[in-house]
């Protein structure tokens, strides 16, 4: 612990390659030496640690109220003990001894040691805190430092911070030196992560690199109105403009695709599709379900945001998009739960839905209109028996098996069934007789027709025999 006396010059140094206030270690040492002290003495009583500005050298001193009487020998001390020492001192006034620092052992210096390291590395993390969380979402350009395990340790300046797998696209592969450029993710105060936490894979990665791309979108003639992403995949980015004059889609896309395209190599090759955004849900979600061709958008619910694209049954396959993809970013890009269906499959559930509407059977209460009796009724409803259809098909057996139904009550409710049917053989029946007099009727109709048709041919024919034989009674006369 002799090495403690130039203690200060190691503050100074350390406190300018962290970028701390030297008070902060200065404090950090003063705690150190505190625990280190208590540890080697093994008493209650309070210490301070002090400085010597002058030499550098800390000393330890164990404190004491002066008291009268003295109710805690450990931290009190009598006022005759105390007048001893220094006898202007009165009541309520502190005492200080000093402790030997030389009696600070091995053990005790590398606990302190382990105790400057500790506040050191708390007050490096709160600086750190303080300088990135309100720049959260801001693009830095930095330098892969190392590589431990799957994650990347980048230098941002002053501090390291954190590149996880999960934050890496699966197109990139870095190595230590590469200079890359990602988005501040989010900023951990404590925990095993703690620092700075970088992305590759976030949307406001793409954001970031469009606004500086995009001049129009720099001075805000052109906005981003939503990002959703698959790192390595695709991502969909809606754009609007605030200029009639300016197309939002032709801005971002660039001369010949010259923006985009810049965007794409520093993506690795990730495709991006830009949609022109639109404040009603279902033009938008027309073109956030590009490049497929949508017939038609119903919204289901307006209030849980959830809507229903029908689309034609060649089509359906790209507007879903590889395992999905393309309907997922659609849905993250406005915010609702879209379900697609081709043009067969709405047509199938229609049908469906219609014969849902269609009962089934007629119920068994049909039959008090035609011999059955209340009670039987209720006795069959209250066997489960509730169609006309149902009862129809039991047998004799199964109906005495009923609660309520006895061998005598089989054949009033045989009987009640087969009036109900006997009603429909009936009206088939009377409606074969009818089609068989109007057939009937029909023919006759047309045989007396003919026949009236054929004594007005037989009374022409003698009318013009008639006039002929009196033509040539004319010819014959002179």
């Amino acid at each position: 612990m002799s090495s403690l006396g130039t203690i200060y010059q190691s503050i100074e140094i350390l406190s300018k390659e962290k970028g701390i206030d030297p008070k902060v270690i200065l404090d950090a040492v003063k705690d150190a030496m505190l625990v280190a002290a208590r540890k080697q003495f093994h008493t209650n009583e309070e210490l301070v640690a002090d400085m010597d500005e002058r030499t550098g050298a800390i000393q330890i001193y164990g404190v004491k109220k002066v008291a009268d009487p003295v109710t805690d020998p450990d931290k009190e001390i009598s006022l005759e003990a105390a007048r001893a020492i220094d006898p202007a001192l009165e009541v309520g006034s502190e005492i200080r001894t000093p402790k030997p620092t030389e009696a600070l052992g091995r053990i005790s210096a590398q606990t302190a040691k382990q105790v400057i390291l500790q506040k050191v590395r708390e007050a490096e993390r709160e600086n750190i805190f303080s300088e990135y969380s309100g720049r959260v979402g801001e693009l830095v350009t930095c330098a892969v430092k190392r590589v431990e395990g799957q994650d990347l340790i980048a230098d941002v300046g002053k501090s390291e911070a954190r590149l996880p797998k999960k934050e890496q696209s699966r197109l990139e592969n870095f190595s230590v030196g590469d200079r890359i450029r990602c988005v501040i993710k989010s900023v951990e105060k404590a925990g095993k992560n703690a620092g700075v936490i970088l992305s590759r894979a976030a949307p406001e990665l793409v954001m970031r690199l469009f606004e500086q791309e995009v001049p129009e979108i720099y001075d805000n003639t052109v906005t981003i109105k939503g990002c959703a992403r698959e790192a390595g995949e695709r991502t969909k980015i809606a754009v609007s403009s605030r200029d009639r004059d300016v197309d939002s889609v032709g801005a971002c896309v660039g001369m010949k695709g010259m923006r985009v395209q810049s965007i794409i190599r520093e993506l690795r090759g990730e495709k991006i599709d830009i949609i022109e955004y639109n404040e009603d849900p279902v033009t938008f979600a027309t073109h956030a379900l590009s490049p497929a061709k949508i017939s038609r958008v119903m919204i289901i619910d307006p209030v849980e945001k959830h809507m229903e694209v029908v689309v034609d049954d060649t089509q359906l396959s790209l507007a879903i998009g590889k395992k999905g993809q393309n309907v997922r970013l659609a849905a993250k890009l406005l915010g609702w739960r879209i379900d697609i269906k081709s043009e067969e499959e709405k047509r199938q559930e229609v049908e469906s839905r219609m014969a849902e509407l269609v009962v089934p059977g007629a119920p068994v209460s049909v039959l008090l209109d035609h011999g059955l009796t209340e009670e039987l009724t209720g006795a069959l409803l209250a066997g489960g028996v509730t169609t006309v259809e149902k009862l129809g098909a039991m047998t004799p057996e199964e109906l005495e098996g009923i609660s309520g139904i006895g061998p005598e009550m089989v054949q009033p409710i045989q009987q009640a069934v087969m009036n109900y049917y006997g009603q429909f053989e009936g009206s088939v029946e009377g409606e074969a007789s009818a089609e068989a007099a109007l057939e009937n009727a029909s023919a006759e109709g047309a045989l007396e027709t003919a026949a009236a048709e054929a004594a007005e041919e037989d009374a022409a024919g003698e009318t013009e025999a008639a006039e002929s034989a009196g033509d040539a009674v004319s010819a014959e006369e002179p």
